[in-house]
Formats: structure tokens, C-alpha cells, sequence
């Protein structure tokens, strides 16, 4: 009977996606609005289709120079240079299928957030509840499409291979250990495609925003998202293609990364088919129990903040309670009594996830002393906001990094410990697969957040009534709350998956060079590991760097054209005439995918060129020092943006001086400064953490084949 739990994978999976059609009808069963709502709204849904077609003719040349790589490694290693299992003939399309289904899971989420926005616009013309119940549906079709589409693809190809390699007549441990390095080539092509949606709609998204504000709100005075600015469309495709299509691709990635990871982990460990079984089982659980509690989301017709905020609090925790609950049964199931402690390993990670929200969200949200402590420092000038915003971001770190070692040790300990050191391992991966296990809802609370702000762009570009804007203000407060809260998350869960994968990698390396004489070294000392910490340590920071020039670079092409049409085109401020839109929309489009190749190729040949140069043992050290760095990096920068804007909406709402003031001008230099670090560094850096894990599992047995030493 346990042998069929893992059909809970792919039966769930199907589910989920019969209910993103349901949601999506949902969603469409809503009017519109008057004839400027649906103008507005389908200027931003071209742009941001016209942005992800070109993004996806780009990264297909990317693709299918990956797809040739693998095709000749597959030749070399059917050459006998290599072990068949690690580079067969499925590979290639593995690889190919992850980073497939990625871009379409990101091309629904944003095509039905473009859809969504202006309906929560004119049902905020009459219900908070209703708003709400529209964007949240909506960001429900981006959790449901990412989840199920992911569990699907995985599904397909553990059953697909299991069923090619019974035909040929493989021994159970073999077969099972090729069909997991199989799988991780599907990981692989969802982590370089979650890169290239996140880096260049990050860009993208970041370099909009910040052109608007600078020339608009600073220079020429007029309110945030007002049609006389030309880059008003430009940042609401942004919202769309960066928080939407890239957050997608992002989660995504985290959750068939730690799937994968816990089924290498679970070969390693001595599990047979069962093991491997558990994760697809515990997400299938995770899934049903995300669309359980996707019910429990609705409130008050005048809800405040709080009220809001425990609307979707509602949901998380119900769907957590009942994967706390049912998956105990599953895992005695598959796993019998005697790995009982794998079932608090599981626990740990689910604990771990919600309490990484519940930090993120006391040092972004307006509701406590962190975020209010940034918007009082704006009464002193823009230096001090800029000074305590870095410090609430830097103080973050410690209950977040409290939170995820409790998890690691305490998951680790609960599977088997030092007394089972692989089952340990494999303990921490179940971790990973707890926290992601509520993904479907997670997501769909962090999808919500662009949605809401799309709608309160719409409700000011189309001259809505002040009710209006202030109910769509408090969609949006909400929504730089839970998305704060969702990049936790995703650096939490890339923590426990990137962890998980450098296990994984070191099993993987141990079985194919078990025969070489006196094993590796991968202790600190080890010149080659204590390079690879180094080089790791760095490739964050210059990671970010390059990420941040590159918003930085692309803003000021967005400066000089809004100053150029204001200046030209005569009429504009007085709204006597119409600004150019596309352009801005060009600038960026065209910018962001330039700027987004550097960062994805040297996050993407990083892991092979130090294994070439420094061995396995230096790949570790790599993979670890790039671990630590890019969480700590990742924490802050994310929690010290997220303090930032809901600062600068504080006072917008009215605190010390409200809008005009000199404290509302220090704000919105925060929130400036902020942007690039919560929307592009933070989230690129946890997909590159995952990244460089992944393709140092996938190219393991090329690097010990061929390193110099």
C-alpha cells in the first residue's frame, strides 16, 4: 500500500492545475472597469508579453548551446570517459523540460496578474473584500501553476525513467541512482532559467521604478504613478515581469531543487524506491493543504492593516497544520517507525519556514518598532534613513540565522545524527521539502503583492475616487509586507536546498570516485577548500555588485528619457498631452536582458572553472562560502528594502508631515536606495546559491575527471 503514496505526486499536481483553471475563470468573471481601466491595463499586459518574448528568444540561444554541451558530454561518457548514469541520453531533454516548464509557469502567473489588476481596481470601487478576493486569487493561479507544473515534470520523469530502465533490465540500486542524477538535470534547467527571469526582470522592474521616481515624484513633484510620467507603464510591466514571472521562476526553482536534493540524499542514505518516494508524497500533501487553506482568505468590508495582514495569515497557518498533521502517516508510511525522526525533520523545516515570515514581517512591517524606527529617522534627513535602514536590515540577520541553524541541527539530529551521518543529510533535505511544502499558498500571498500594486497604479493613472486609491493603498501596504515576507522565505528555503545540494554534491563525488586512494579532504585546512570559501565568499558580493550597476545603469537611461519627453514634448506636465510609454517600456526591455548576461554566465561557469582549477574539494568550499555570504547578503538587503518602502508608505499614509514633507522626500531616497536591494540583489542571490549547487552536482563527474588538482 506505501508504494503507492508517491502518486500523491503527480494526482495532487493534477489537481492543482485543474483548480488554476477554475481560479483563472474566477478571476475573468469580474468586470474589468470603464474603458481607461482596460486601456491601461492593456498597455501593461503588451509590454510585459513583449518583454517575455524577446527574454525567452534571448535565453534560448543560451538553451540550446546547453542542450548541444550535454548532448556531446552524453557522447563522451557513452565513450567510457564517463560514468553512463551521469550523462545519459535523457539528460539534455531534462534539462531542457525544467527550464521549459519554468518559463511557462512564469508566462501564466504574469499573464493572469496583468488580468487581475485592473478587476481588483474597479472591485475596489465597491469592496475591500472583493479587492482582495481578486488579487489573491490571481496570485493563487501563480502558486498553484508553479507548484503543480513543477511536481508534474518531476513526476513524469521518475515514472518514465523507472518504467525505460525496468525494460533494460537494471538492478533496483542502479536504476535508482540513475534516475535521480537524471532528474537533477531538470533542477539544473529551472535554476539557469529562474536566474535569467529573476536578474533581468529585477533590472527591469528596479530600473522603471526608479526612473519614475527620481525625474517624477523628486524632480517634477507630481504623485507616484500619475499618467504624466513616462515611465508609469514602463514600472507597472516591471511589477509584472520582475515580482510576478521572476518570483515564479524563483520558487520555482527553490522547489524542485529540494525535492531533487532530498532524493539524491535519500539513495545515499540506503532508502530503496519508498525513500526516494517521500518527497513527492510530502509535496502532493503540501499541495492538497495549500488549496485548503487558499479558503480560509477573506475579511471585513473596512479591515484595517492588521486585519488584512491576518487574513493571509489564516491561510498559511491552516494549510501548515495540515501538512503538520497528515504527514506524519506519510512518512510511517513510506519510511516505517524506525526513521520516525525523519517526520520532525519535516516539522522543523515547516516550523522554520513560518517563523522566517514572522521575522521578516516584524522588520518590514509599519505594524512594529523596526520600520517605525525608519520612518522617524526621515525627520532628521535622508543620510540618517539611509543609516537606520541598513541597521534594521543588519540586525535581521540574527533571529533569521537563529532560526535556520535551529532547523539544520535540530532536523539533522531527529533523522539520525553523527550515528547516521547520510541519513542526517537526508533529514536536512526533508527540512527543505517541510518549508516548501506550503508553497502553493506561500507564493499566492507573495503574487498578490504586484497585483495590488498594479491596481492602485490603475485606480491613480484612471482618476478613480480617493476610496478607491485608499482601498487599493492598503491592498498594496499589505502586499510590501507579504512580499518581504515571501523573499524570507525564498532565501530561507535556498538556505536548507543549497545545503541539502552540497550534501548531495559530496555523496555524488564519494560514489563516483570511490576507488581513488585516501579519498578527498574537505576539511578548512585544505588549501583547496579554503580557496573555494574565498572565491565563494566573493562571487556574492561581486554577484550583487554587478546586479546593482546594472539597475543603476538602466535607471538613468529611464532619467534622461522622462527628462527628454518633459522637456520636448510639450504639454505633458499639464496633461494637455499623451507621454510615450513604449519607449520607456524599450529602454527597459532592451537594457535588462543586456545587462542580465554577465551575471548568469558567471554564476552558471563558476562551479566548473573551480572545479577544473581546484577539484571537488575546492567546489565545496565554493558552494560553501557562497552559501553563507549570499544568505547573510540576501537577509539583509532584502529586510533593510522591504523597512525602506514601508517607511516611505508610513508617512505617505499620513505620519510625520505625510506626503510633500521634508521627511516624505528623505523616504523616498530610502526607498530609492532600497529598490535594487530587495527587488534585484536579494533575490538573484539565493537563486545563485541554488545555481551553482546544482551545476556542481550535475558536472561532479566531469570535475573528477578532469581537474588540474
Amino acid at each position: 500500500m506505501a508504494k503507492y503514496l508517491i502518486y500523491l505526486g503527480p494526482l495532487s499536481a493534477l489537481i492543482a492545475l485543474g483548480f488554476v483553471v477554475h481560479f483563472w475563470r474566477t478571476v475573468m468573471k469580474y468586470d474589468e472597469g470603464p474603458r481607461e481601466m482596460k486601456e491601461i491595463a492593456n498597455a501593461i499586459r503588451i509590454g510585459a508579453r513583449a518583454y517575455l518574448r524577446r527574454q525567452y528568444r534571448t535565453v534560448a540561444l543560451f538553451f540550446l548551446g546547453a542542450f548541444i554541451l550535454l548532448h556531446l558530454l552524453v557522447f563522451v561518457g557513452r565513450s567510457g570517459a564517463l560514468t553512463e548514469g551521469y550523462f545519459n541520453i535523457f539528460v539534455p531533454w531534462a534539462f531542457l523540460s525544467g527550464a521549459a516548464l519554468s518559463a511557462f509557469a512564469g508566462f501564466l502567473g504574469m499573464t493572469i496578474a496583468t488580468y487581475a489588476s485592473a478587476r481588483t481596481t474597479n472591485a475596489a470601487r465597491s469592496s475591500l473584500n472583493t479587492a482582495l478576493r481578486i488579487a489573491f486569487t490571481g496570485g493563487s493561479v501563480m502558486g498553484l501553476v508553479v507548484v503543480g507544473l513543477g511536481l508534474l515534470g518531476l513526476s513524469f520523469w521518475y515514472f518514465f525513467l523507472n518504467w525505460f530502465y525496468l525494460q533494460r533490465g537494471l538492478e533496483e540500486i542502479v536504476r535508482i541512482q540513475t534516475i535521480t542524477s537524471t532528474m537533477l538535470n531538470f533542477g539544473m534547467g529551472a535554476s539557469a532559467m529562474a536566474l535569467f527571469a529573476r536578474v533581468g526582470g529585477g533590472i527591469f522592474t528596479k530600473a522603471a521604478d526608479i526612473g519614475a521616481d527620481l525625474v517624477g515624484k523628486t524632480e517634477a513633484g507630481i504623485p507616484e504613478d500619475d499618467p504624466r510620467n513616462p515611465a508609469v507603464i514602463a514600472d507597472n510591466v516591471g511589477d509584472n515581469v520582475g515580482d510576478v514571472a521572476g518570483l515564479g521562476a524563483d520558487l520555482y526553482e527553490s522547489y524542485v531543487g529540494a525535492i531533487l536534493a532530498t532524493c539524491a540524499l535519500a539513495v545515499s542514505a540506503g532508502f530503496d524506491f519508498l525513500g526516494v518516494a517521500a518527497p513527492f508524497a510530502l509535496s502532493g500533501v503540501g499541495l492538497l493543504a495549500s488549496i485548503f487553506g487558499m479558503q480560509f482568505v477573506q475579511t471585513g468590508e473596512e479591515a484595517e492593516q492588521k486585519e488584512l495582514l491576518g487574513a493571509l495569515r489564516r491561510g498559511v497557518f491552516a494549510s501548515a497544520i495540515v501538512i503538520g498533521i497528515v504527514s506524519f502517516p506519510v512518512i510511517i508510511a513510506l519510511l516505517g517507525w524506525s526513521n520516525v525522526g525523519m517526520y520532525f525533520s519535516v516539522l522543523f523545516g515547516l516550523l522554520c519556514g513560518i517563523g522566517i515570515g514572522l521575522v521578516t514581517e516584524h522588520y518590514t512591517s509599519v505594524e512594529y518598532r523596526a520600520t517605525r524606527s525608519v520612518a522617524e529617522s526621515t525627520k532628521t534627513g535622508h543620510a540618517t534613513v539611509i543609516i537606520q535602514g541598513m541597521a534594521v536590515g543588519m540586525e535581521s540577520l540574527a533571529p533569521f540565522t537563529f532560526l535556520v541553524v535551529v532547523a539544520i541541527i535540530a532536523s539533522f539530529y531527529s533523522a539520525g545524527g553523527m550515528a547516521s551521518f547520510s541519513r542526517g543529510l537526508c533529514g536536512i533535505g526533508l527540512a527543505a521539502v517541510g518549508m516548501l511544502s506550503t508553497l502553493g499558498i506561500t507564493l499566492a500571498t507573495d503574487a498578490y503583492g504586484p497585483i495590488a500594486d498594479n491596481a492602485g497604479g490603475i485606480a491613480e493613472m484612471s482618476g478613480q475616487p480617493s476610496i478607491v486609491r485608499e482601498r487599493t493603498d492598503a491592498l498594496d501596504s499589505l502586499g510590501n509586507t507579504t512580499a518581504a515576507t515571501g523573499k524570507g522565505f525564498c532565501i530561507g528555503s535556498a538556505a536548507l536546498a543549497a545545503l541539502a545540494l552540497i550534501a548531495a554534491y559530496r555523496d555524488q563525488v564519494m560514489l563516483i570516485a570511490k576507488d581513488i586512494a585516501g579519498g578527498y579532504d574537505f576539511t578548512v585546512l585544505n588549501t583547496n577548500v579554503l580557496a573555494g570559501l574565498f572565491f565563494g565568499s566573493m562571487l556574492a558580493f561581486v554577484f550583487s555588485s554587478i546586479a546593482m550597476v546594472a539597475v543603476g545603469r538602466t535607471a538613468q537611461k529611464i532619467v534622461e528619457e522622462v527628462r527628454r519627453q518633459f522637456r520636448e514634448i510639450k504639454g505633458i506636465l499639464e496633461g494637455k498631452a499623451e507621454p510615450d510609454y513604449a519607449r520607456c517600456v524599450d529602454i527597459c526591455t532592451q537594457a535588462s536582458l543586456k545587462e542580465m548576461v554577465l551575471p548568469s554566465v558567471i554564476a552558471v561557469l563558476s562551479p566548473i572553472l573551480v572545479g577544473l582549477v581546484f577539484g571537488v574539494e575546492g567546489v565545496v568550499g565554493l558552494l560553501t562560502g557562497c552559501l553563507i555570504s549570499g544568505v547573510a547578503l540576501a537577509v539583509f538587503a532584502g529586510n533593510a528594502g522591504g523597512a525602506w518602502d514601508n517607511a516611505k508608505k508610513y508617512i505617505e499614509d499620513g505620519n510625520l508631515g505625510g506626503k510633500g514633507s521634508e521627511a516624505h522626500m528623505a523616504a523616498v531616497t530610502g526607498d530609492t536606495v532600497g529598490d535594487p536591494f530587495k527587488d534585484t540583489v536579494g533575490p538573484s542571490l539565493n537563486i545563485l546559491i541554488k545555481l551553482i549547487s546544482m551545476v556542481s552536482v550535475v558536472f561532479a563527474s566531469f570535475i573528477v575527471k578532469y581537474h588540474l588538482f
